[in-house]
């Protein structure tokens, strides 16, 4: 039986569908981890969304689909502090691994990855981006009740730590001493909580500002690491396109200003401190990690990553300027 029948019949027996229901859905592109379509539902059009245990990539990278539980408890958390930036959760069937959530029309709502793609780099918005992420890592920061819900560190590991950082461990070797002590501090961190894939592909760039999307990876950890990740993508496409190479960087910058100061439940530079080596670690995973960037594709870039973020894995960053900066006194160098 397809995956489209084996939804309907479990949005029907839960009774998101009436029994007569003819729904139509189409599916959507673009995802490693999940099945996602768009069903014409009675109401207008929503998004179903229902989790792979084997995600879509060339390595053997299996998930637990409970995670699909925690990404409907980290919409409706973070729905609070973030307002309609966080999709409305409109239906789960846990037994089924899957939910029903807003759509968004492209029409109004483009994919933030796609604009960067074409040179549409709006550094206001990657501001929005950072202001974004601030107040949902301050709103639920230091909380006992949120934290309680989100005992998924075994779940980072699968999805985040061990294909990022520790399968770098292995590639390099030589830079384990650097990227496992990286991965075992980030893993034992319980600050706020953590989307875990805050990449522009999962950003929609919407009339009212960022809607952020697919939160798979939920965790209550270390927010470094969703400024890191995001930061990493931006860095990353100066080598994708770069004669948009400059805009890229501000919009890195734009999203650092606007980050930090929304930080009211540690030191800025603590968190900026630690930032600093997930980010160089994260770039070196987008060629040598079990998910490497699809955008990265010549050997010339390829390599050019990888031996930047060595220099900055191995050597060590002070803070997410001075990566920049290493990052930017390279590229002109190409």
């Amino acid at each position: 039986m397809p995956p489209e029948n084996d939804i309907v019949e479990a949005l029907k027996a839960g009774g998101f569908l009436p029994r007569e229901a003819e729904p139509r859905l189409q599916s959507l592109t673009g995802g490693v981890s999940s099945d996602v379509f768009r069903l014409e539902a009675p109401t207008g059009p929503v998004c179903v969304k229902r989790a792979l245990a084997k995600l879509r990539v060339s390595a053997d990278w299996r998930a637990p689909v409970e995670r699909s539980h925690y990404e409907v408890e980290w919409l409706k958390t973070a729905r609070p502090f973030a307002g309609e930036a966080v999709p409305e959760v409109l239906y789960e069937d846990q037994a089924a691994s899957l939910f029903v959530m807003s759509f968004y029309d492209p029409v109004t709502h483009s994919v933030w990855k796609a604009d960067l793609a074409e040179g549409k780099v709006d550094v206001g918005f990657a501001a929005q981006v950072g202001r974004l992420l601030a107040a949902i890592h301050a709103g639920a920061a230091g909380s006992a009740e949120i934290a309680a819900r989100f005992q998924t560190t075994a779940l980072f590991e699968d999805l985040r730590l061990d294909p990022f950082l520790r399968h770098c461990a292995e590639v390099h070797p030589d830079l384990a001493w650097r990227l496992v002590p990286l991965a075992d501090a980030t893993a034992s961190a319980r600050i706020t909580l953590v989307h875990g894939d805050v990449s522009p592909k999962n950003i929609l760039h919407g009339p009212n500002g960022p809607v952020l999307l697919d939160a798979e990876c939920a965790w209550y950890g270390d927010p470094a690491f969703d400024l890191a990740f995001c930061s990493a993508h931006l860095l990353l496409k100066t080598v994708w396109k770069p004669a948009h190479r400059e805009a890229y960087l501000d919009a890195f910058y734009a999203l650092q200003r606007a980050y930090l100061p929304g930080i009211d439940w540690e030191s800025a530079a603590a968190l900026d401190a630690r930032a600093a080596p997930l980010t160089a670690a994260i770039l070196l995973a987008r060629v040598d990690g079990k998910s490497p960037a699809d955008y990265l594709r010549t050997p010339e870039d390829k390599g050019f990553v990888r031996d930047v973020a060595r220099r900055l894995v191995g050597e060590g960053t002070p803070a997410m300027a001075a990566l920049a900066g290493v990052w930017k006194e390279a590229l002109g160098t190409r």
